[in-house]
């Protein structure tokens, strides 16, 4: 019989990994009594973990929430993602990241040293936006309210700070939507929701949103366009009706190698058509953008379509020509100044 001190870790790893443990089935995962097994559950009772026990045929033993945290139990694997996540939460915009690295000292302070090893060899830098965008702080308690109206499906009603704020003629009534998903989108946190009151989806940023309390009355989910709320929330920043694809997508042939086309191109499929030609399908919010963002490769390019592609070239080649033939502000013509 293995010690007690090992079966209790044995018992509490095995409490935390499923809601219900019959009894007998815990004596034969342990190896040891029933008897036994109830007066190891005591023991852990005296630590602080509330355990509870349901009857039935099938009686047994599930480690329940209590009104404290009791000491937690963690594998190898668990502990070294515990200390990654927490090193990049500094980064999230979630108005965290100071408890974030007080909760990775404290979980570093009780690891085994060939864990704390580990994590001490395994610097992660959690790279912030450039001050001139600096990405907002969302206070942790509105993304706690939003999570729960999302997870209990309860309508959110709310007041939405705009971009600019202006001193409206008349009061603005609070927004009422069905919360759909909470996301994280390029450092920001954004609510997906289908609003009441103008009967379409709607993303709102987090750090704008003020909850109303109390929530209103539950709904019933509705179907998110397309199903996937990654593909959904990608394609409206991208201006498109929710299909996840661009508005604006063609096609080219560029005089360069695919391989250099490749490393600059992450959302479009390159084509090698032979060491310096390569056939390139990027999409974009705009033609004109398209045609931009082709241009920056620094290579012929032939466009195999569409139409508007080719329209959205000349427009820029309109204005690159007269860009190029504007005076520097700094050259003067003799008899211009008086």
């Amino acid at each position: 019989m293995p010690k007690t001190s090992a079966r209790l870790l044995s018992l509490l790893s095995l409490l935390q990994a499923r809601r219900d443990w019959p009894g007998a089935l815990l004596a034969e995962r342990l190896e040891i009594s029933p008897r036994t097994v109830r007066r190891d559950v005591d023991r852990l009772r005296e630590l602080g973990y509330p355990i509870v026990a349901f009857k039935g045929p099938d009686g047994g033993y599930r480690l329940d929430a209590g009104t404290e945290l009791p000491p937690l139990l963690f594998d190898d694997e668990q502990a070294v993602a515990l200390a990654v996540a927490l090193r990049i939460a500094t980064a999230s915009g979630a108005g965290i990241g100071e408890a974030a690295v007080r909760a990775l000292a404290t979980v570093r302070q009780v690891m085994p040293p060939r864990l704390r090893r580990r994590i001490d060899t395994l610097q992660v830098t959690a790279v912030e936006r450039p001050a001139s965008r600096p990405a907002p702080r969302v206070d942790s308690g509105v993304l706690l309210t939003l999570g729960a109206t999302v997870h209990a499906c309860e309508v959110l009603r709310f007041d939405y700070t705009t971009a600019v704020a202006t001193a409206p003629a008349s009061p603005v009534p609070p927004r009422r939507v069905e919360p759909h998903h909470l996301v994280t989108w390029g450092g920001r946190w954004y609510l997906v929701s289908w609003d009441l009151d103008r009967e379409d989806w709607r993303t709102f940023r987090a750090d704008r949103i003020t909850p109303r309390i109390p929530a209103g009355p539950r709904f019933v989910p509705r179907e998110l366009p397309g199903g996937d709320v990654a593909r959904f929330v990608a394609a409206r920043f991208r201006g498109s009706d929710g299909s996840g694809d661009w508005p604006c997508r063609g096609e080219v042939i560029l005089a360069s190698s695919a391989a250099d086309v490749a490393q600059y191109t992450h959302d479009g499929v390159v084509e090698a058509l032979g060491p310096a030609r390569c056939r390139l399908t990027l999409g974009s919010w705009s033609w004109v953008g398209l045609a931009a963002s082709i241009g920056r490769f620094d290579a012929d390019i032939e466009v195999v379509g569409p139409v508007e592609l080719k329209d959205a070239f000349a427009r820029l080649s309109c204005r690159y020509a007269d860009a190029a033939s504007t005076p520097d502000r700094d050259e003067t013509v003799p008899g211009d100044l008086g």
